[in-house]
């Protein structure tokens, strides 16, 4: 059997319902931190290695986090998220700029002026073998064992029992992205959804494949926003953004194709089509009846993603935008 340390290839096992907060004894409830999922192979003996859903190693773009190794007791597999903490919350944008940077420098400049930080939720490896299928109250009394010291680059995650709608409302107070609640008796499955795992959103978003965009005036352009359906590409509609700065660059920079990726509905006659590689996240005040989103803002370019992973909210049973 493939020691996991070892082989470094763990795709981390993911949210697979949404709803409204509820209290349960048989659930405890953690934040849910607007960052990056991230995977933490950590040797106290030997370093620190970081990587993202993908498997991308993401260490020489938080250069800030190489010695939290220093941090844990025994060798070790910790999942959790990076993020970039401003004004006691999370920026996504931040932590999302940072891991589409190449540049040493502007990565050395920006590990100083907005320092990343890992916060561990689960434990997948303690010290020589795998602890994945240990119920998750288990597990966390080992992450307790494993994690000797916490900083401001490195800590765990922190839960509550049975009062999951009273701590959703906190969050909420808070301008937070909301909490999950997660089975005390749950096991980890790699590269599974699961419903032992319930996020409840405060800020909602979701991703989408950029299909195109539509010049505007005023240095404004409308994103095509694409998601899969049933194996295939369907349009889900627009969103804003200017035609400054990287994310605008890493856009242009693609391909342009003939014809749509889909059936394009009406408004989409002067879109400049492309091939359909990046992923981007939107943030939205709610959906409507059909699924379309209110008040949508474009949060940024992903890479820990890829196309075929966006798919049609299961989550809303949304129906394809126009």
């Amino acid at each position: 059997m493939n020691d996991l340390f070892e082989t470094k290839n763990i795709k981390p096992m993911l949210i697979g319902e949404e709803g409204e907060a509820f209290d349960s004894k048989d659930y405890i409830y953690e934040l849910k931190l607007d960052g990056e999922r991230c995977i933490a192979y950590l040797d106290p003996d030997k370093g620190t290695e970081l990587r993202n859903k993908r498997n991308v190693k993401l260490l020489q773009k938080v250069p800030e986090l190489s010695e939290i190794h220093r941090q844990v007791s025994c060798r070790c597999i910790l999942d959790g998220e990076l993020a970039v903490i401003r004004d006691g919350k999370p920026d996504f944008s931040e932590i999302q700029r940072r891991s589409l940077m190449s540049s040493p420098m502007k990565i050395e400049l920006a590990s100083k002026q907005s320092p990343a930080c890992f916060t561990a939720f689960d434990i997948l490896y303690f010290e020589d073998h795998s602890v994945n299928l240990l119920p998750l109250t288990e597990r966390k009394k080992l992450l307790d064992r494993a994690v000797i010291s916490e900083s401001a680059r490195f800590a765990k995650s922190r839960s509550i029992e049975e009062k999951g709608i009273a701590f959703y409302k906190l969050a909420e107070q808070r301008d937070l992205e909301g909490i999950v609640a997660k089975r005390k008796d749950s096991l980890y499955h790699f590269d599974k959804r699961t419903k032992d795992w319930i996020k409840c959103k405060n800020l909602k978003d979701e991703d989408f494949v950029v299909c195109g965009y539509i010049p505007k005036e005023n240095h404004m352009t409308s994103l095509v926003l694409g998601q899969y359906e049933n194996g295939r590409l369907v349009c889900r509609g627009h969103v804003t953004l200017g035609v400054g700065g990287e994310n605008f660059r890493r856009i242009k920079a693609i391909p342009v194709r003939k014809a749509p990726p889909f059936a394009a509905p009406p408004g989409n006659e002067n879109a400049v089509w492309l091939a359909p590689v990046l992923v981007c996240t939107v943030k939205y005040m709610e959906k409507t009846e059909r699924g379309g989103m209110r008040q949508p803002v474009f949060k940024g370019l992903r890479d820990d993603k890829t196309p075929e992973e966006c798919t049609v909210s299961a989550f809303h049973g949304a129906e394809s935008l126009t």
